[in-house]
């Protein structure tokens, strides 16, 4: 993989995900944590371009600690993998490099 994108603001104050989502090849990754999992929930804003990005070949991963303190949980998006810190950890060691959206 080459550039793994980590994203913390949220969609729906914010336009940190739709600057992000215009860069990612296919090759990258992007990491939603903190107020950046709203990202992750059908009705955000850029829901549809995130799942266009998943469809061409975009992993999409949100910290599963940020989702269940905001309680999202029922809300996800498909295709969003949920992760721990210690995969957050080895994705930042997968990725070439890591390039954070504030």
């Amino acid at each position: 993989m080459s550039i793994l994108h980590t994203v913390n603001k949220s969609p729906f104050a914010h336009n940190t995900l739709f600057s992000c989502l215009k860069v990612c090849t296919e090759r990258d990754g992007i990491l939603l944590l903190e107020d950046g999992v709203f990202g992750t929930i059908t009705s955000a804003p850029g829901a549809d371009e995130l799942q266009l990005l998943i469809q061409r070949g975009v992993k999409v991963f949100a910290l599963i600690n940020d989702i269940k303190a905001r309680g999202l949980e029922e809300k996800l998006a498909p295709n969003i993998e949920l992760i721990d810190y210690n995969t957050f950890v080895q994705l930042t060691l997968d990725h070439r490099c890591v390039q954070s959206w504030y």
